[in-house]
C-alpha cells in the first residue's frame, strides 16, 4: 500500500508542478516542460500502482521491466525496426504521398476527374486496414513490398484530398493578377498556387506520416518473415513476453513521434509566413 500512495502523491505533485508552469509567461522552455512533467508523473504513477497492487507482468509490466527489455533486446528492436518503418512505412509513405501528389496536379488540371475521382477516395479511405492487409500480403508477398503496398494505399486517399484542396486554394484576385502579367497555368501552378498549397501539402503529409507506421505494423500480423514489429507483437503475446511487446510499442511510438516532429519542423520552415505558424 505504500507504493500506491507513493504513486497518488507524484500524481498530486506532478499536477501541482503543472499549473504552476502553465500560469509561467510562455516561452519554448515552458511549452516543452508541461508534457515532460506530464509524461514523467504518469510513468511513475504507473510504476508504483503496478508494483504497490501487484499487478502480473503478463497483464501490465512496470516501465521499469520494460526499460530492462529496451536494453536487453537492442538487435531485435533495430531488425524490427529496419523491416517495419525504413522498408515498408517509409518507401510506401514515399510512394503513396509522391503518386498522390502527382494525381492531384492532374486532377486538378481536368475537373471531370476531381468529381469522378474523389469520391472513389472517401470511400477507399473508409476501407479498414484490415481487410485489405491480408489481399495485398497474397498480392505481394510477405516480405515488406506487401507492407509498403498496404502503407500507399493507407496514405494515398488522404494525401491527395489535402493536396487538390491546397491547389484550389487562391482567391479570384490573385489569379487574375497572374493572368493580367500573361502567366501560363503552370507558372501560376509553380508560382501562386503551389506556395499557397504548402500548409494543406503538410496537414496531408503529417496525416500520413502516422497511418504509415500504423499500416505497416498492422500488415505485418498478415504475414511476415520472422521480423518486424508486427510480427513480434503478435508472437510475444503468444508467448506472454509483454515486456518485449511494450518495448517494440515504445520504439514504434519513438519513431513515430520523431517522423512526424520531422515533418513538423519541416513545415515550420517552409511555411513561415502562414498565420498558423506567427507565435
Amino acid at each position: 500500500m505504500m507504493l500506491v500512495l507513493l504513486g497518488l502523491i507524484v500524481w498530486a505533485a506532478g499536477w501541482v508542478l503543472n499549473v504552476w508552469i502553465s500560469r509561467l509567461p510562455r516561452t519554448r522552455a515552458t511549452a516543452l516542460a508541461v508534457p515532460a512533467v506530464f509524461g514523467v508523473t504518469l510513468i511513475l504513477m504507473w510504476e508504483c500502482l503496478v508494483r504497490g497492487l501487484g499487478v502480473p507482468s503478463v497483464i501490465l509490466p512496470p516501465p521499469s521491466a520494460i526499460l530492462v527489455r529496451l536494453g536487453s533486446s537492442v538487435p531485435v528492436l533495430w531488425l524490427d525496426f529496419v523491416q517495419t518503418v525504413l522498408k515498408g512505412a517509409l518507401s510506401g509513405y514515399i510512394i503513396g504521398c509522391g503518386a498522390a501528389f502527382v494525381t492531384a496536379i492532374i486532377v486538378d488540371r481536368y475537373d471531370f476527374l476531381r468529381r469522378g475521382l474523389l469520391p472513389v477516395g472517401n470511400f477507399m479511405a473508409a476501407l479498414p486496414v484490415i481487410g485489405i492487409a491480408p489481399i495485398l500480403v497474397m498480392w505481394f508477398g510477405f516480405d515488406w513490398q506487401s507492407k509498403a503496398a498496404v502503407v500507399v494505399v493507407m496514405v494515398f486517399f488522404p494525401m491527395l484530398v489535402n493536396a487538390v484542396q491546397g491547389l484550389q486554394d487562391t482567391t479570384v484576385m490573385q489569379r487574375d493578377l497572374m493572368r493580367t502579367y500573361a502567366a501560363g497555368y503552370w507558372t501560376t501552378l509553380i508560382k501562386l498556387r503551389l506556395p499557397a498549397a504548402m500548409p494543406f501539402l503538410f496537414n496531408g503529409l503529417k496525416i500520413a506520416s502516422t497511418l504509415a507506421l500504423i499500416g505497416a505494423i498492422v500488415a505485418e500480423f498478415f504475414g511476415s518473415p520472422t521480423r518486424g514489429m508486427g510480427f513480434r507483437i503478435s508472437t510475444s503475446v503468444g508467448q506472454l513476453a509483454l515486456d518485449l511487446v511494450w518495448a517494440e510499442i515504445v520504439v514504434a511510438a519513438l519513431a513515430g513521434s520523431a517522423f512526424y516532429g520531422g515533418i513538423a519542423l519541416l513545415e515550420r520552415a517552409v511555411t513561415f509566413w502562414h498565420p498558423s505558424q506567427r507565435k
